[in-house]
Order: structure tokens, then C-alpha cells, then sequence
């Protein structure tokens, strides 16, 4: 059954799996969660603190950011979760960040990065060296993306881990810059490290099939030029991220979080026009090509993930229905120059 309101939603986003629990008796120490204030970090850091405690191991949970909106600390707090307001470009104020074990980066810039190249290098190359100066004694989950792969033929099944990298556009680059420096950090301090290389997560708030639902429901054309994609539940994507903790090395390990399915946009769009009883409205043609990553390492490592990009569809397409909540953020997954 879907999630039937925000905060049935927000529960189910947090959810730890027993996995997680079971992982969070076997990693000691507390956990610090860095950038937490993103479209991801709340869940993350909230299902770090309810597997804590449902595996008898309480420790501390530290969510780091600015903290700009209104509120977003406060709900940090109401979980249990400590926060600390800080500029992570500010090295001195990362200098005097709490000591934590367990580190998770989710720190990092997208939207807006055409025409800000140059804030977009700080935040997703720079940064990460004062963070791995920082924590060099603890382990670290990085988040990255997997636009560090660049388009591949729809034929092969997505890009593995041990692909050669080919990111195109500022964002893409600066990410796989930030890559880099965490790997270099692994391999001159022994600091394990896990980099996560994540797309697409779902929350029926945002994701691709938000995008997609939404422009078959208010019968504005979908592009299928981009004509393929794979997503998962962010739920899943929080769970399968922490498991990696587990598995972080040095030298660093990539994994590909995703979903197992390759996805048609036209399908997709089709699939949504069938449950909300419309026609989409369809431009373009596939090309052969697009952002695709292979998740075979991180299922065969952790497992599969939980919900079915099937059930996600569902799930999705009944939240659009009721009038649920969106963020109004567009993944911008159709960009095929690598411009956000």
C-alpha cells in the first residue's frame, strides 16, 4: 500500500531496514551527517537514529548545514537528532565540527551550477579535502552521482563501477572531482570510504517520475529524447547507502545505488496516462544513448532494493491523484549537455 500522507510518507522514508539494524550493532561510534539539510538528509539521518535505537546501540546523530529554511532544524531536533549550524566552506568552522566515527557527505551543488562554475568546484571538489582532513580517522560514506559516467548505449545495461568515467559539463566534472579527492584522501590516510553514485531517488515529492507524472496529469508533452532512466525508492536509497558503511575501503569503493530496472520514458509516461485515465502528450524520439548505471555490485553486496520501480510508478501515481505534496524541483534528467 502507498503512503497516504506527508507524514505517513516521511515514516515510511526512514524506515530502516533490519539490514540497518542490523549493520548498526556491528559499527560502533557516533555518526555525523554533513549537508543534512538537502532533499535526502533529513530521511537519512532520521532512519540512522531510529536503527540505532531499535538495535539497542544508542549513540549520538549530528546533522550539519546552514539550516536556511525555516524550521528544518527544529525537525532535525524533534527526532532526536543533534544539529550544528555551519558553512562547510568555512574550513576553520569544519575544524571544530564534532568528532564522529561514522561520517556521511551529502554536501554538494547542482542547480544553479551553469553560470556559478566556480562556487560549483568549491562545494563538490575543494570541499571535500577539508572534510577528509577533518575525519581521516573515521569512515565516510561520499555521495556522488552517477552523471560521473556520462551517456551510454541503452543496449549494454548502464555503466558499471570499473567504467571509464566520462562526465560531461561543469557539475559532472566537479563531481568527478570530487571523487578524486576522496579517493586520494583513502589512499594517503587509510580513511575508508564508500562513494555512493546515485540516480535517480523517488520520494513521490520529486524524482523522474515526479516529473513525469506531473506533465502527463496537467497534459504537457514528455520528451523522450533522454528516452531511458532508472530510479529508486529513496527509502531504499537511504538504506543501501548506509549498508555501504560497511563495506567502505581504502582504497575507495564505488557503488552504483539505483534501481535494478532500466526505464522507457514513453512507457513510463503510457504507464502513468493508463492509471490517471489520459493521454499523454508525447514529443520526440529516443536516442540510443542516455544516463544509465548498472546496480548489479550494490544488490549483489547489500541486496535488492525493497520497492519495485512497478510499485513505485503506483505509488507516485496515486500521490499525484490525491494532490499530494511536491517540492516543485525538476530533476532536469532530459539534460543531455550536462547544464543544470
Amino acid at each position: 500500500m502507498s503512503p497516504h500522507d506527508l507524514p505517513d510518507l516521511e515514516e515510511r522514508l526512514s524506515r530502516p531496514t533490519p539490514a540497518v539494524i542490523d549493520m548498526m550493532r556491528q559499527i560502533p561510534g557516533d555518526f555525523i551527517v554533513l549537508g543534512a539539510a538537502g532533499k535526502m538528509g533529513p530521511s537519512l539521518a532520521r532512519m540512522i537514529k531510529r536503527a540505532s535505537d531499535d538495535a539497542g546501540t544508542p549513540r549520538r546523530v549530528i546533522a550539519v548545514s546552514r539550516f536556511s529554511s525555516p524550521g528544518s532544524q527544529e525537525e532535525f531536533n524533534a527526532h532526536g537528532i543533534e544539529t550544528v549550524a555551519r558553512d562547510l566552506l568555512d574550513a576553520n568552522a569544519v575544524a571544530y565540527l564534532p568528532t564522529a566515527a561514522n561520517v556521511i557527505y551529502m554536501a554538494g551543488m547542482k542547480f544553479g551550477a551553469t553560470g556559478n562554475e566556480s562556487l560549483t568546484w568549491a562545494m563538490n571538489a575543494w570541499l571535500p579535502g577539508i572534510v577528509c582532513e577533518r575525519y581521516s580517522r573515521s569512515r565516510i560514506v561520499a555521495f556522488s552521482t552517477g552523471n560521473v559516467y556520462g551517456l551510454t548505449p541503452v543496449e549494454n545495461g548502464g555503466s558499471r563501477e570499473e567504467d571509464m568515467l566520462n562526465p560531461a559539463g561543469e557539475y559532472a566534472m566537479s563531481c568527478l572531482g570530487r571523487e578524486r579527492i576522496f579517493e586520494h584522501f583513502s589512499r594517503v590516510r587509510g580513511t575508508p570510504v564508500s562513494l555512493i553514485r546515485l540516480n535517480y531517488a523517488c520520494d513521490l515529492r520529486y524524482g523522474v517520475l515526479v516529473d513525469i507524472a506531473r506533465k502527463v496529469w496537467a497534459g504537457e508533452p514528455v520528451d523522450v529524447t533522454m528516452g531511458h532512466f532508472n530510479t529508486i525508492w529513496q527509502g531504499d536509497a537511504n538504506a543501501l547507502s548506509l549498508l555501504t558503511l560497511a563495506h567502505a575501503s581504502s582504497p575507495a569503493t564505488a557503488f552504483n545505488i539505483t534501481g535494478i530496472r532500466t526505464l522507457s520514458v514513453r512507457e513510463t509516461a503510457l504507464h502513468f496516462g493508463e492509471l490517471f485515465g489520459k493521454t499523454p502528450h508525447i514529443t520526440g524520439t529516443e536516442a540510443k544513448d542516455a544516463l544509465l548505471s548498472n546496480a548489479t555490485r550494490a544488490v549483489t553486496t547489500m541486496g535488492a532494493p525493497f520497492v519495485s520501480e512497478t510499485d513505485l510508478i503506483e505509488w507516485t501515481a496515486g500521490w499525484i491523484k490525491r494532490g499530494g505534496a511536491t517540492l516543485g524541483k525538476p530533476t532536469h534528467f532530459e539534460s543531455r549537455d550536462g547544464k543544470f
